[in-house]
């Protein structure tokens, strides 16, 4: 966990290439807080350290997939997926999506998520992108928050998005445009 002292907090957003074993423990930890808090990125139960681990690992290796991590006073507390489409899938080529966010628990009120967010964006504006996709439960209040003071539009609810504690939950879909100068068509 991050100092809470009366000192000022640095804050950083990277995209990660690799991850050391400190890192890769400090975002286990993060991720596994953020599960169990009910902010978690599709996980209701903590999957456990190896589990989480592994899936961390594999993001990493995967071409359409960028990492980024979320720094309080040098120690990962958060990430966040900025996922391209597929090769075979041109039709939506001009659009990415951001994916599987949180920020720990413990390292929230600082700005992380805001910044991280507009890391993927700054990201996904440099590699072309048009547009950014992302959804979100309806409980995530803070993160809807966020999405929502960002500029980011509801198109969509599923009324049958996620069940979690046997409840059935809504699921909210939006959208930004990253480069609204350019006119996008059907």
């Amino acid at each position: 966990m991050p100092d809470t002292s009366s000192a000022p907090l640095t804050r950083a957003v990277e995209r990660a290439d690799t991850l050391s074993d400190e890192d890769l423990a400090a975002l286990c930890e993060a991720a596994n807080s953020a599960i169990i808090e009910g902010g978690g990125f599709g996980w209701v139960h903590p999957p456990g350290q190896a589990a989480l681990e592994r899936y961390f690992r594999g993001v990493l290796l995967v071409p359409e997939r960028d990492l980024f991590i979320a720094r309080l006073d040098g120690v990962v507390v958060g990430s966040a997926q900025l996922v391209r489409a597929p090769r075979n899938n041109e039709a939506q080529a001009f659009a990415a999506t951001l994916m599987h966010s949180f920020i720990a628990p413990y390292a929230r009120g600082h700005g992380l998520a805001r910044l991280l967010t507009l890391r993927v964006e700054e990201a996904a504006r440099a590699m072309g992108f048009h547009v950014l996709n992302l959804d979100v439960r309806e409980t995530q209040e803070a993160a809807i928050h966020v999405y929502e003071s960002l500029g980011y539009i509801r198109w969509g609810i599923h009324p049958h998005y996620a069940r979690v504690g046997g409840k059935t939950l809504r699921g909210f879909y939006y959208y930004k445009l990253l480069q609204p100068s350019s006119r996008i068509t059907p």
